[in-house]
């Protein structure tokens, strides 16, 4: 196949620049690269300077045409995935936008307590657990409240304090540690918790991963971090 020489190739796309220079460019025009028109014209001008004796190929021909297609539907596939992912960032800050005010369950040990309302924790109970109590300290370790639960049923556990020690007495607001021990099969373990929390706002970053939920007496959380959203 006889190709356009280096100088005509060169010339001709100055002159296609030339043309252009009063519309406004395209980002790839901006980045220098050729654009689709730029193919088919340099392969009008291809077939223009071929030699009549030996003509293009079809399969020759084919070939370039499939090159380029390829590489325009890789392009248009990587544009696509963009706006789809900066899709996909607008809804999730959409959803997490509509946790403001709502109730969230994240794995935490600590039970922030407002002075007023009861502060709500969970964890799972094995099976053959006979006995689970949940035990309250304050910030300085001391033990506030405990409550025993004889056979409790196995799965999620729910639990709620009021903010009274075993005395009756309320306590004062702040960040409380929530411990729940299990008698299983005879044998004492320490059971994980999660703690109930208002969501107060959303920060929104750069991207998705970078996306927060900013939860009351507990801080920054991601969104991928809720294990639970409560009713209502």
């Amino acid at each position: 196949m006889t190709t356009v020489s280096n100088n005509t190739s060169n010339s001709y796309l100055d002159s296609l620049k030339g043309a252009n220079a009063t519309k406004d460019k395209t980002d790839a025009e901006k980045a220098g690269a050729l654009t689709q028109a730029d193919f088919f014209a340099l392969l009008t001008q291809q077939l223009a300077f071929q030699d009549p004796t030996k003509p293009v190929e079809n399969d020759q021909m084919i070939a370039q045409m499939t090159n380029f297609t390829m590489a325009d539907g890789i392009s248009s596939l990587n544009t696509n995935f963009k706006d789809f992912a900066s899709s996909m960032d607008s809804n999730q800050a959409l959803q997490a936008s509509s946790l403001v005010g709502r109730t969230v369950r994240v794995s935490s040990d600590q039970l922030p307590f407002d002075g007023t309302n009861m502060t709500v924790g969970s964890t799972e109970v094995p099976a053959n657990t006979s006995l689970l109590t949940v035990k309250i300290y304050n910030a300085a370790g001391e033990l506030v409240r405990s409550e025993p639960a004889e056979s409790p049923a196995s799965g999620k556990f729910d639990f709620a304090w009021d903010g009274n020690n075993d005395a009756g007495t309320t306590l004062p607001k702040g960040i409380y540690t929530v411990k729940v021990e299990a008698t299983v099969n005879g044998k004492t373990e320490a059971l994980p918790t999660s703690s109930y929390v208002p969501v107060t706002s959303v920060t929104l970053g750069k991207g998705t991963g970078d996306m927060t939920l900013n939860l009351f007496g507990l801080g920054a959380k991601k969104l991928a971090d809720i294990l639970e959203i409560a009713a209502g």
